[in-house]
């Protein structure tokens, strides 16, 4: 499976890096004499700015590289392919994976995703390659301060240790990263389960003593979760018995708990209910769109045509100022937005 064949979720934050590039065709008569014709005659190949006095083979490779890492969908992504397993192999791939690791530990997150994302370009099988884009993801994200980023980076890290535990299932570590992955989704269920698969796989002690401690406190969290699921699936009051034995305690300050139970009073006709539910939600989730949006149809339902332009009002304000954010985000990193 080529897994970089997806929705591209981070590439906006990567291309950028292409600023450091000329973009230029090589002559028909080099072309000619190195038999490359065929598949570079009209396509632009990458020189970095800082290697134009010094273009060889490899560098001409590593810059097609990069430039695929960066932005999967290149126009002339598989001329770039083409040219790379001419000159080389798949070895290339590994290589890549080489210095995106040696990227990550130095934090340079962004080069090391472009390094790992070549990698799984040139050869889809390489599972070494998609496992430390996954780590690097999630190393980036935990550094990350704007919400969309952030998002974008964990659902990425999230799909690349979902794929690793498919193509390797024997391997321990995809499993341990998964679980984090799903804690942070609220996934309590599906972090139980990959954990308990990660403990049966691992010789980690020390790591094995840790998720035992994890798994011993998501005993009420899975039940949790359980409640969700009922008011998801339509059943409102065995959703609801279960959740109220939790508003009270140190899970009263989850707003999804809140959230869910207004979702599930306001079904079953308790509108009042449902509406201090979502206020709840808003005590400890201030800029939840979810909620306002629930109680403009609360208050609608109620009649308060009012209070519902209250909160019709704060969800533009809350839309506004995610774009403000999300337009000085990308400043910071260089990216011009649309």
């Amino acid at each position: 499976m080529d897994f970089i064949k997806r929705e591209d979720r981070i590439g906006q934050y990567l291309v950028p890096h292409l600023k450091n590039f000329l973009f230029d065709e090589l002559s028909e008569n080099y072309l000619a004499r190195t038999g490359l014709s065929d598949i570079l005659t009209g396509v632009p190949v990458p020189i970095r700015k800082s290697e134009v006095e010094s273009i060889t083979t490899v560098s001409i490779a590593r810059g097609m590289a990069f430039v695929i890492g960066c932005d999967p969908a290149f126009k002339y992504r598989d001329n770039y392919v083409a040219y790379i397993m001419r000159i080389s192999d798949k070895r290339f791939a590994r290589a890549l994976v080489s210095e995106g690791i040696e990227a990550a530990e130095k934090k340079d997150y962004d080069y090391a995703c472009i390094m790992f994302r070549a990698a799984m370009i040139i050869d889809p099988e390489d599972t070494d390659a998609l496992y430390c884009y996954g780590r690097s993801c999630k190393d980036a994200y935990e550094l990350g301060e704007e919400e969309d980023f952030i998002a974008r980076f964990k659902a990425e890290s999230l799909e690349a240790f979902e794929e690793v535990t498919l193509r390797r299932p024997d391997f321990a570590e995809s499993y341990y990263f998964l679980g984090y992955g799903y804690i942070n989704l609220g996934l309590y269920v599906k972090a139980k389960l990959t954990w308990q698969e990660f403990m049966k796989l691992s010789s980690d002690e020390e790591k094995k003593e840790e998720i035992r401690e994890r798994l011993t406190s998501l005993d009420e969290p899975v039940k949790i979760e359980e409640g969700y699921n009922h008011i998801l699936a339509g059943r409102f009051e065995e959703g609801t018995a279960i959740l109220e034995n939790y508003t009270e305690g140190r899970f009263a300050g989850w707003w999804p708990l809140w959230y869910y139970l207004g979702i599930a009073h306001f079904s079953m006709g308790m509108t009042e209910k449902a509406a201090e539910d979502m206020k709840q939600v808003l005590k400890l989730s201030p800029s939840n769109r979810d909620a306002m949006e629930e109680l403009v149809k609360i208050y609608k339902k109620l009649g308060n045509d009012e209070m519902a332009e209250k909160y019709e009002k704060k969800i533009t304000i809350v839309a506004e100022n995610a774009e403000k954010d999300r337009e000085e985000a990308g400043k910071k990193r260089g990216i011009k937005l649309n």
